[in-house]
């Protein structure tokens, strides 16, 4: 399932045109990532929450040559998902 495809099935669940459907999950998707940007965690009940994780930075090995190289510190953000979730997944 992509973006479109989400706010089509939000659109004909909730009585909207697609487009509104289509805005309404942009700007959902828009605040989690300025959220994550601050650094804030997005905790969203019944489904899961989005934290940023920080990697240090470390000493790493290019797998071509094998010479040694430094493998900047980074941020990513990952999701856990609820209780809730987990069960519907494993029935």
């Amino acid at each position: 399932m992509n973006n479109s495809d989400l706010a089509d099935t939000l659109a004909a669940a909730n009585g909207m045109t697609k487009a509104e459907a289509r805005k309404v999950v942009d700007s959902v998707f828009a605040a989690i990532a300025d959220a994550a940007v601050k650094g804030e965690e997005v905790s969203l009940n019944g489904f899961g929450k989005f934290k940023v994780k920080h990697t240090p930075a470390r000493d790493g090995r290019n797998p071509s040559t094998g010479a040694a190289i430094k493998i900047a510190a980074s941020k990513k953000l990952g999701f856990a998902p609820a209780k809730a979730v987990k069960d519907r997944l494993n029935g």
